[in-house]
């Protein structure tokens, strides 16, 4: 960050706090001690699901919380626990800084938090999203799991 009064390009962060949705620094230049402040916006990249069809579209944590809830039905998962499987998933996407994810990789994601949470469920995903078409791929996917 620049100085304002002799434009030194190095200062030290004195203070920071969260303001109205964005960052407020005091900051000191190393140089003539000149004390300013600063304000940082968090900029928010919107992340894009490329479908297997190759269609583009908003990554929806919503969607994705009905999805993985329809694999649940009627088996022991609160939707606490499906809430913080989509914030885990949604962070863990947003932390590899891509603009654009495939299903794919969302759903290998799925499947991973499914298989330690409930092995029914994990079936249930997994021959939607795989597109089981016979019983041989439910007997290798049940292997899998013992």
């Amino acid at each position: 960050m620049r100085c304002p009064e002799c434009g030194y390009e190095d200062s030290k962060v004195i203070d920071s706090r969260p303001t109205d949705g964005r960052i407020r620094r005091r900051r000191e230049c190393l140089s003539c001690k000149c004390r300013f402040t600063t304000y940082e916006i968090v900029e928010n990249i919107p992340l894009m699901v490329v479908k297997k069809d190759h269609s583009i579209e908003p990554f929806d944590p919503i969607k994705l919380a009905e999805r993985i809830r329809r694999a649940t039905i009627k088996r022991p998962v609160s939707y606490e626990s499906i809430e913080n499987m989509v914030d885990d998933i949604e962070a863990e996407l947003k932390n590899k800084l891509q603009k654009e994810v495939s299903s794919e990789q969302i759903g290998d994601m799925v499947l991973e938090k499914l298989k330690k949470t409930d092995h029914v469920a994990y079936i249930r995903f997994a021959s939607v999203y795989k597109d089981f078409s016979d019983a041989e791929s439910f007997i290798k996917i049940i292997s899998e799991l013992e």
